[in-house]
């Protein structure tokens, strides 16, 4: 086998809506962009599950999971002119259900409850508003 540091990592993310707003997170790290709070998914976890235990982690937000918006990938470059790390990311719609949203300082600089149409005001990671737009449409049903 080769070295797992070598593979693309399975992360989980949720675009959580409260009264039409979206809940938006900037994250403390580089590349230090506005995206969704979401994280690793561990062994024996589902995606959804992550989505949620993420969420409720990184901002103090309970949400339940309404399906499955989508996926984006990142990659993260070496300085090289190779990629450092891979992110898979799945992408969930989510409605809040409780909680009021902080910042888990170690992980999150800022978060926001946003109109979904102010997003091209914020420096994003790629492909964010599709993924708001598509978790937008699961929950209006």
């Amino acid at each position: 086998m080769g070295d797992s540091t070598k593979r693309p990592v399975l992360a989980a993310s949720a675009a959580c809506f409260r009264d039409e707003k979206l809940l938006l997170v900037r994250r403390a790290v580089p590349p230090r962009l506005w995206t969704l709070p979401g994280g690793r998914v561990e062994l024996g976890e589902t995606a959804a599950d992550a989505a949620r235990r993420e969420l409720r982690e990184e901002t103090g937000v309970e949400a339940e999971i309404a399906g499955f918006a989508g996926y984006r990938e990142m990659m993260l470059p070496d300085g090289t002119g190779g990629v450092s790390r891979h992110f898979v990311i799945l992408a969930f719609a989510a409605r809040w259900r409780g909680g009021e949203a902080l910042a888990n300082e170690k992980e999150l600089a800022a978060v926001e409850w946003i109109e979904p149409g102010a997003l091209g005001g914020y420096e994003t990671t790629e492909g964010l508003a599709e993924i708001v737009e598509a978790a937008a449409r699961i929950l209006r049903g």
